[in-house]
């Protein structure tokens, strides 16, 4: 486990017991209209700073704020991505709802690492996806690699969202925005017969809670479950199917996300429509799979020697020395 993973110790008192300010912090967020995992998180850190304080957010200096910052950075580990959300929570606690103007917030820099995502072959894909026995994640797995979809989206799919035969509706993805993905016919028919398994009017993935398999009344209660299957369940699936079908280390179900759009691309599909698919808002986000696919780099290299015209000149009588 990472040092800035988040464990049973981060977890320093429920909601009910936080201070007026934090609580008034809270509302805050709400009103904004942040994302509920973003609001969650500003909290933890939040709560995470005053435990260790052990004073209220109104009594907080500047230094002692940079201290605790310092201390996530180097005691702690915490990667680049967490100290951006450690400090965008600070950022809205101190200043946006104390209206601290502190020049702290404006020198923490937490640079963005630049790393390729990780790629399955399509070969991968398919062992992957053999060695899943249980039906709703095989057919969960295939759904995702199908659409590209992320792991809260796919989670998300309801009944009324497969009305189109050729595509699916995503329902409020990333930025909660809405938005259609094609949908092959084959993968169509896989929801289709795999919805028959439990009926449920409302979600194609429901949760089955634990003992589902033994206990006859908990299978007959899936059509009457108003909750999709959680991502535990699902991150803990792929765990195993990774180590079954012997996938590189850090193989996950995003990783089948990353290798539909670089799959797509060795197609010819457009980059622009991949990234419309996606979800992206920004193209630039999905021309990192232009560094990923083997297709690509073979035809760039063809194009490359293309470019230089015949030689069609006599050698010279003595080898010209290649510099070194």
């Amino acid at each position: 486990m990472s040092k800035n993973t988040s464990t049973k110790r981060d977890r320093v008192r429920p909601p009910s017991q936080d201070s007026e300010t934090l609580v008034r912090f809270a509302e805050l967020l709400k009103l904004r209209g942040l994302a509920e995992a973003t609001q969650s998180e500003y909290l933890r850190f939040a709560r995470k700073l005053l435990e260790r304080l052990q004073c209220d957010p109104t009594a907080v200096t500047e230094e002692q704020l940079r201290a605790h910052l310092l201390r996530l950075k180097e005691e702690h580990g915490y990667s680049p991505s967490s100290m951006r959300t450690a400090v965008a929570a600070m950022r809205a606690l101190f200043g946006l709802h104390l209206g601290r103007g502190w020049k702290l917030f404006d020198l923490v820099r937490a640079p963005s690492e630049h790393k390729l995502p990780m790629v399955l072959t399509r070969e991968e894909v398919a062992r992957l996806f053999s060695v899943v026995r249980e039906e709703r994640f095989r057919v969960f797995f295939r759904f995702v690699y199908a659409t590209g979809l992320r792991l809260f989206e796919a989670l998300q799919l309801q009944v009324e969202d497969l009305r189109e035969p050729d595509r699916v509706r995503v329902r409020a993805g990333k930025g909660r925005k809405d938005r259609y993905v094609p949908l092959p016919p084959a993968m169509l028919h896989e929801l289709r017969r795999f919805w028959l398994t439990h009926r449920n009017p409302k979600w194609i993935f429901p949760a089955v809670g634990r003992g589902w398999r033994e206990k006859p009344a908990c299978r007959a209660r899936l059509g009457t479950i108003d909750e999709p299957m959680g991502q535990s369940s699902v991150q803990h699936c792929m765990k195993i199917a990774r180590a079954s079908a012997r996938l590189p280390e850090g193989t996950c179900t995003h990783t089948l996300r990353h290798s539909y759009a670089t799959h797509l691309l060795e197609e010819g599909v457009s980059i622009r429509l991949i990234s419309a698919y996606l979800g992206h808002t920004s193209l630039e986000t999905t021309l990192i799979y232009t560094h990923l696919t083997a297709v690509n780099e073979a035809s760039a290299r063809a194009a490359i020697s293309r470019l230089l015209p015949p030689d069609n000149l006599e050698p010279p009588a003595a080898a010209v020395p290649v510099p070194r």
